[in-house]
């Protein structure tokens, strides 16, 4: 157990250590698949915020561990054809900086709210950061495999948050209040930024 837990901090550090600039500059891969898969591992913020949704979905456990990230993904694809429509969506990187803030808030103070706001409030975050991903479609990117890219990162930035919170919870309890207060403090370096 003790090395399952040193390789996934391994690969959490070396994920977190990714700046925020590689998501909202196009900088990087420029290929359907690849830069969708990219865009929520190398923002901060999105990634932030996709491994609270898993850890705050699996600290409230029952069905909010599968509720709470089917509602971010699914309503994150709604809003990336949004985005790759064209149409504008205001403050975007506000709702992207207030959603990272939030969701470390409820982590922090072990927030337990009832199913279906639990629910709808992923969902209604997962608008922001949808609308970021599909707006960001690189211009020689297939918009079918591009979407896909970003869907497979975010449930596995989901994923990575369900495992945190099941050995938080087992091994080190306190451990989530300081892991949610840490993004929320990110989440308002990103809305300063």
């Amino acid at each position: 157990m003790s090395k399952m837990v040193n390789r996934l901090g391994l690969a959490v550090a070396a994920t977190l250590s990714a700046t925020s600039a590689f998501a909202h500059t196009g900088v990087g891969a420029v290929h359907g698949f690849t830069a969708g898969l990219s865009h929520p591992l190398f923002g901060l913020d999105h990634l932030t915020a996709m491994v609270a949704v898993g850890l705050w979905a699996g600290l409230a456990g029952g069905k909010a561990r599968f509720a709470y990230p089917a509602a971010f993904v699914g309503t994150m694809v709604l809003a990336g054809l949004w985005g790759m429509s064209g149409y504008p969506l205001p403050g975007v990187e506000i709702g992207i900086g207030l959603s990272v803030v939030a969701l470390g808030l409820a982590i922090a103070f072990n927030v337990a709210l009832p199913l279906a706001a639990g629910t709808a409030l992923c969902a209604l975050f997962a608008i922001f950061h949808g609308y970021a991903h599909g707006a960001e479609l690189p211009e020689n990117a297939g918009a079918l495999s591009y979407a896909a890219g970003f869907v497979l990162a975010t449930a596995a930035l989901h994923g990575v948050g369900l495992v945190l919170a099941s050995l938080i919870a087992s091994h080190a309890p306190r451990l989530a209040r300081f892991a949610g207060a840490a993004m929320a403090l990110a989440g308002v370096a990103f809305l300063a930024g």
